[in-house]
């Protein structure tokens, strides 16, 4: 609901734009789109299948665009309409195959950290011992839906600062990845941290869900720094959008 908003929000605010663009209609193209938008729609709807009705409904506001104003006022659209992307669910069978080893990498990097700072951490797989407890590291903590929220955010933060360096902001999106692979390391360490010196109810309790908050608040510093440093080596072009 967050990304339908936000994308929403980006329209409203290129109305001007959209309303200036010139009327080059395309209909011809525009309808098949549409005709299509609607049968994955009614497929998706079907066959319980979300990313094809959240998916359909990218195409159908596309094939709008081109039938009753054209070319141009796509191209005013096209990041508002590409953000909404990120309101598609992942396919389960991605997510199946990219949690297992984010979770062993996770586990591994933080239990590593732990031990070289002196914690008696252990690792068997995905579950972590220190002291008497055992934590499991679970899908949430794997950082996939992190690693593409955080695309969001760091796509929505480039399109705002209006950046046109298209090496800088593809540097920007790639380096997104390892970022929220840290952030999510540093959620785990806090909650091993906390479970080890407070016990296992105050690693469970309000911390477990304060330290996803954590999570993004670091993963936003640190793209922040990571912008800062691209912009000593790539010097940030902006355009003109009123």
């Amino acid at each position: 609901p967050i990304i339908l908003a936000v994308s929403f929000w980006l329209l409203f605010m290129r109305r001007h734009e959209l309303a200036a663009a010139p009327l080059n209609t395309m209909p011809a193209l525009g309808w098949p789109v549409f005709v299509f938008g609607l049968l994955l729609f009614a497929f998706g709807r079907s066959q319980d299948i979300l990313m094809f009705q959240a998916g359909s409904q990218i195409l159908v506001l596309a094939s709008l665009l081109l039938i009753f104003r054209g070319t141009a006022a796509l191209k005013v659209a096209f990041f508002p309409l590409f953000f909404l992307i990120f309101m598609v669910p992942l396919p389960e069978a991605l997510v199946a195959a990219v949690t297992a080893p984010l979770k062993s990498a996770v586990s591994a990097v933080a239990s590593g950290l732990l031990y070289s700072l002196g914690y008696p951490v252990g690792r068997s797989g995905v579950v972590m011992t220190v002291g008497p407890y055992q934590l499991l590291v679970a899908d949430a903590c794997a950082g996939l839906n992190s690693m593409f929220t955080l695309e969001a955010l760091g796509l929505l933060y480039m399109n705002l600062m209006n950046y046109t360096s298209v090496a800088r902001n593809a540097a920007l999106a790639i380096l997104l990845v390892p970022i929220a692979f840290g952030a999510n390391i540093v959620r785990v360490m806090i909650l091993v941290l906390v479970t080890y010196h407070f016990g296992d109810a105050a690693g469970q309790g309000f911390v477990h869900g304060f330290a996803g908050m954590v999570l993004f608040i670091v993963a936003l510093v640190f793209m922040l720094i990571t912008d800062h440093l691209l912009g000593l080596v790539m010097p940030a072009q902006k355009s003109a959008r009123a």
